[in-house]
């Protein structure tokens, strides 16, 4: 009940301080990437439960002769790289708080795809609600391997606590600041899991 109600109002404090902030960063996503400005995508929740999340665009919709989407490190301009290095992409999350699907700190949402690939360790990150950040986020990010990754979100499942959530949020501020373990070398943000161990 504490970790909801501490999730609630820094979403609300957050969304009121930050939304002219917030308001800039539409323009601008809208200026340099075009509509829609908010990017949803179907993701996996508490206890696996879907839930749509939304976050600011951070890509072009580019597509090859096929008409499919280009891969992900093309269609990244230098203003995405930008907005993710930034984290300002994450910001529309704190709707997703406010709704209950998210929590502020939590293993980051991955997608639905991967929900069969886990090995029943893994599949514990579920067992809590989804973070706009997480033990991971402030301990590699994206520059971690998968199974460093998942053995980070449950030591945070198994060790989650309200002066924990604290810790990893002031870290967190730091990390965006100094814009550290952005994306894995020689990918867009971290190569696909595909279930290895």
């Amino acid at each position: 009940m504490l970790k909801r109600v501490f999730d609630v109002l820094v979403a609300l404090a957050a969304l009121c301080l930050l939304s002219p902030f917030i308001l800039i960063v539409w323009v601008l996503v809208a200026t340099n990437l075009g509509t829609p400005v908010l990017f949803t995508q179907i993701r996996p929740g508490l206890n696996g439960k879907p839930f749509k999340m939304i976050k600011f665009r951070s890509m072009t919709d580019a597509k090859g002769e096929t008409g499919q989407l280009l891969p992900d490190d093309v269609r990244l301009t230098r203003f995405g790289r930008w907005l993710r290095a930034s984290s300002l992409d994450e910001l529309p999350e704190l709707i997703n708080v406010l709704k209950g699907d998210m929590s502020l700190v939590g293993p980051r949402p991955l997608l639905m795809e991967y929900l069969s690939l886990y090995n029943n360790e893994q599949a514990k990150r579920h067992n809590v609600k989804p973070g706009v950040t997480g033990w991971a986020q402030i301990n590699g990010r994206n520059a971690i391997s998968w199974a460093e990754k998942f053995k980070l979100d449950v030591w945070y499942v198994e060790n989650h606590s309200f002066w924990l959530d604290i810790k990893i949020l002031f870290l967190t501020v730091k990390k965006v600041v100094v814009r550290e373990n952005i994306s894995q070398t020689n990918h867009a943000t971290m190569e696909k899991f595909t279930g290895h161990e």
